[in-house]
């Protein structure tokens, strides 16, 4: 079974991309077509980047890029459930890809945004240029969610998806399974 890698982008104090992401690694793991894993940035805690070799070497000094490295070696595809900073990407997501080359060719990633009325997609659109040139396949079928707080319930803090956003987080689903199973014979 291919694995799939959940990754909460945002390490902000106060973020909801965990129970978002929480959401979506549930939603998945129901669906069975994947291995599913949640990584967290946040406990990553990767500093930035400080490897003093370019990263096509993989020769790594350090042992959290050690750890990093073998954590992205074992994914088939990723899910990055980012918000959106000053309309780009996260810097905890770009560090965490700078980390990091060959152990992300030839993987798709998809992408759950959130945020007011852009829903997030404006990161989402920033960060397919790193992940592109990184030799990732990012995907068009994404799930978007607009003003994001109205779905997470007062009382309990549970993120609570519509058909919507379920209907597009299994049409997404689809396409990594699709394209991780299409790419993995280049990874030899």
């Amino acid at each position: 079974m291919l694995h799939l890698q959940v990754v909460i982008v945002s390490t902000r104090p106060g973020r909801v991309g965990p129970t978002i992401a929480n959401w979506f690694y549930e939603h998945a793991r129901a669906g069975g077509q994947f291995e599913v894993e949640l990584i967290d940035l946040a406990e990553v805690n990767l500093p930035m980047f400080n490897e003093s070799r370019h990263p096509r070497l993989q020769q790594y000094e350090h042992e959290h890029t050690k750890a990093w490295s073998k954590s992205v070696q074992k994914a088939d595809a990723f899910v990055f459930v980012t918000p959106e900073y000053n309309h780009s990407t996260p810097p905890s997501l770009l560090n965490a890809l700078d980390y990091l080359l060959v152990e992300w060719a030839y993987k798709p990633a998809g992408f759950v945004s959130y945020g007011g009325v852009s829903a997030g997609t404006r990161s989402v659109t920033m960060t397919k240029i790193p992940v592109s040139s990184l030799k990732m396949m990012p995907m068009v079928e994404a799930v978007n969610i607009p003003f994001f707080t109205k779905f997470i319930d007062k009382d309990t803090g549970v993120f609570q998806a519509d058909d919507v956003q379920k209907k597009a987080a299994d049409i997404m689903l689809n396409e990594l399974l699709r394209w991780a199973t299409a790419l993995k014979p280049l990874r030899g």
